[in-house]
């Protein structure tokens, strides 16, 4: 049983979407500073998954910053999410709105209305 909830989807990347779980569980608190992480074969078996692929997520996960490996204990949370290095105000407001824009096409093609997504987005 994982530490964190994981519903794959048709359609994209197994270790996208296994990535995401393990990073909004992290960011979330679910996961705390220090806990153990599954290990690779325990990912890939409770998933069902590739030993590849689920060597990929914890990779990036690593890469990432948020989980770390201590020698005698296993792969581990990081002791604090990082936080991305400074960037332009202007910049992040460019990438905030191509991600807003993102949801609000996908919701769209779902087929919510505006006031819709604006809840969701509140909720979330």
């Amino acid at each position: 049983m994982l530490p964190f909830p994981v519903t794959l989807r048709p359609g994209e990347p197994p270790v996208h979407q296994v990535a995401f779980a393990a990073t909004r569980a992290i960011l979330a608190g679910i996961l705390a500073p220090g806990d153990r992480f599954p290990s690779v074969r325990e990912l890939a078996e409770a998933l069902k998954l590739h030993p590849n692929t689920a060597q990929k997520v914890v990779a990036q996960l690593q890469a990432d910053g948020l989980l770390v490996v201590r020698p005698g204990i296993g792969t581990v949370v990081a002791d604090a999410a990082p936080i991305a290095p400074p960037v332009a105000a202007a910049a992040r407001g460019e990438a905030l709105a191509a991600l807003l824009e993102q949801l609000v096409v996908d919701g769209r093609r779902l087929g919510f209305d505006r006031e819709a997504l604006v809840v969701a987005l509140r909720e979330c």
